[in-house]
């Protein structure tokens, strides 16, 4: 199994899952694909149009780890349902983070 993240020289990625349309906008711990991979899920309220559950879920990671929203980023996955994030920071703090937010 990996971790549904990876440490990188200025931050972190994040593996997720998102699905959109849903009735709250929530992380919902992480899962593990059949091929081994790990993701963390969420679910957002936004639309999948214009990238607006994209923001979404910008917003809703950026604001589960205490970082600006500007901090966040889909750098992978921009119209597909798995997604990798960007996020800038200290990579050992966020990594922190992560960890306590996905048990």
């Amino acid at each position: 199994m990996s971790a549904p993240f990876r440490i990188r020289e200025n931050g972190i990625e994040l593996f997720v899952r998102l699905t959109p349309k849903s009735s709250v906008d929530r992380l919902e711990g992480v899962e593990t694909s059949a091929d081994g991979r790990s993701h963390f899920k969420a679910r957002v309220r936004a639309m999948p149009e214009n990238g607006a559950a994209n923001q979404a879920l910008e917003k809703l990671v950026a604001k589960a780890l205490g970082v600006p929203g500007s901090a966040v980023s889909v750098v992978a996955g921009g119209t597909a349902r798995l997604k990798t994030l960007r996020v800038v920071g200290e990579p050992v703090t966020l990594a922190r983070s992560v960890e306590v937010f996905g048990a």
